[in-house]
């Protein structure tokens, strides 16, 4: 067992299967119900879920200034679908974006609805072979920042992309039994927790 750990933001959504995985992969996972968690962690997983209702959650349980210290600690954070909503710094159908951690704009529920769900094959940057992606009720990115690193495109629109130390998906990586994608956040939490330690 790693002597990293990872929280997963347990207010909604898949938090047993994000950790589960997190676990898979040999480090520690904690479900972070309390603001004070985030100081035992070394990165943190937004899971999907559902944006507007997590943001609500995220207020009323005082998370929002503990998030945004935690990005600005340079802690890597990874947002999966909502996740992926709640880290863009626009969204394309609202006046406000919600933690605006990731110069991108973020277009909700862009591939349809729940039975619209569907899976993919995806060349992903730093990933060799393709990976299958799980898409359910799915965001993308309409527009990213020259800063902003893309990793993988669906039908010409973004689905994964990275920027300092924000990981965002459009898709599900909790819900396939390939954890390759989650392995790439896990490497920016070594790097990260290597450069926190010196």
């Amino acid at each position: 067992m790693s002597n990293l750990t990872i929280g997963v933001l347990g207010l909604q959504g898949a938090v047993a299967e994000h950790i589960k995985q997190v676990e898979a992969l040999g480090c520690n996972g904690l479900i972070v119900k309390r603001p004070e968690q985030l100081a035992f962690i070394d990165g943190l997983i937004l899971p999907g879920g559902e944006s507007t209702t997590m943001r609500k959650l995220i207020d009323r349980y005082g998370f929002f200034e503990p998030l945004i210290e935690f990005s600005n600690e340079k802690k890597p954070i990874f947002g999966t679908c909502a996740g992926m909503v709640l880290v863009a710094n626009k969204l394309s159908e609202s006046k406000e974006a919600h933690l605006g951690l990731m110069n991108v704009c973020v277009k909700r529920n862009a591939f349809g609805r729940q039975r619209d769900s569907f899976e993919a094959a995806l060349e992903v940057k730093g990933i060799e072979t393709p990976y299958s992606a799980v898409f359910i009720r799915a965001p993308y990115i309409e527009s990213a920042g020259e800063e902003v690193e893309i990793l993988a495109q669906y039908n010409g629109n973004i689905v994964a992309a990275k920027q300092g130390n924000i990981l965002a998906s459009a898709f599900h990586p909790e819900l396939t039994a390939d954890t390759r994608f989650l392995q790439l956040f896990i490497e920016m939490v070594k790097e990260s927790a290597k450069t926190t330690a010196l």
